[in-house]
C-alpha cells in the first residue's frame, strides 16, 4: 500500500514540516557524497550514529570498522574528533539513498501538517526530535555491537505517525492498492504499518525497524496523555461525516 495524501485539513501552514523536509533534502543533494561511492562511506562513519559508538561511548578504529566487531577498551579511531552523542541528531537527517529520502519525505509531507498543527511548533519540534533519540536508542538497545551507521529521518517520522494514529484514528489516508486508490482509516493504515516493521527483521539487512517501532511507539505513549487538548489545537477534533465510510 502506498499512500497518496490524507484526508485532514489544517489551519496553519506547516513550517517546520517544510523546513525539516528541505534541510534532509538540501543535506543529501548539497553535502552527502554520491550513494554507493566510497567517499559516501567515509562521510557516513565519520559522522552518522553507530550502535557500537554509542554503547561504549567511543568512535571506532580501523579494526572495528574493517571486522565489524565492537570492541571496548584503549583505541586509535579512525575519526577521534567525532562527537559521538552528536551524531544521534546529525543521522536524522541523513539518507542511505534516493528513494530511501523520497519515501521519509512524503511520509513526513502526508502526516506531519497535522501533528505540527495539534503540537505546536514547539511541542513538534521536541516531539520529532525526542522521536529520533528514542528510534536511536532502541536500535541501540537491540544491537549494541553494530558498527553500521545508522542513517534516516525515519525513526522521528515514525514517531509523528504515531502520534497522528493516537490523534486521527477515523481520519481517510487515501492509499494506492494495486491499481486501486481508496480511502483507508489511519488506525488501519498506521497500524498495518507498525506490524510490518517486525516482518522485516531477519533478513531486513540495512533497514533498521527496531528503530522504526520504537519511534512510534515512542510518539503514541507521548501523545496519548494530552490528546484532548491537542485536539483542541486542530481544525476538526471529530473527523467529518465522509470519513466514517471507510472508502471514496
Amino acid at each position: 500500500m502506498l499512500p497518496i495524501r490524507d484526508i485532514n485539513p489544517t489551519r496553519a501552514r506547516p513550517f517546520l514540516t517544510w523546513a525539516v523536509i528541505a534541510g534532509c533534502v538540501l543535506v543529501y543533494f548539497a553535502l552527502q557524497p554520491a550513494a554507493g561511492t566510497a567517499e559516501e562511506v567515509e562521510f557516513l562513519y565519520e559522522r552518522a550514529a553507530i550502535a557500537c559508538e554509542i554503547t561504549t561511548g567511543d568512535p571506532l578504529d580501523r579494526v572495528e570498522i574493517i571486522e565489524g566487531v565492537c570492541r571496548d577498551g584503549p583505541s586509535s579511531p579512525i575519526f577521534p574528533d567525532k562527537n559521538v552523542w552528536l551524531s544521534v541528531g546529525v543521522s536524522m537527517f541523513l539518507h542511505g539513498g534516493l528513494l530511501h529520502l523520497l519515501f521519509n519525505m512524503w511520509s513526513l509531507w502526508i502526516f506531519g501538517n497535522n501533528v505540527e498543527e495539534a503540537f505546536g511548533p514547539v511541542g513538534y519540534l521536541l516531539l520529532y526530535a525526542a522521536s529520533g533519540v528514542a528510534a536511536t536508542a532502541g536500535f541501540v538497545w537491540a544491537n549494541p555491537d553494530t558498527t553500521v551507521p545508522l542513517v534516516g529521518a525515519s525513526g522521528a517520522i515514525a514517531g509523528i505517525m504515531g502520534a497522528y494514529l493516537v490523534l486521527f484514528p477515523r481520519h481517510l489516508v487515501l492509499t494506492l492498492v494495486v491499481f486501486w486508490i481508496v480511502g483507508v482509516p489511519a488506525v488501519f493504515f498506521l497500524g498495518l504499518w507498525f506490524i510490518s516493521q517486525f516482518f522485516l527483521s531477519g533478513d531486513a539487512g540495512s533497514i533498521a525497524w527496531e528503530a522504526h517501532v520504537a519511534g512510534f511507539l515512542f510518539g503514541m505513549l507521548v501523545t496519548l496523555p494530552f490528546r484532548r487538548r491537542l485536539l483542541g489545537n486542530t481544525l476538526q477534533p471529530h473527523p467529518p461525516a465522509s470519513a466514517r465510510a471507510g472508502s471514496l
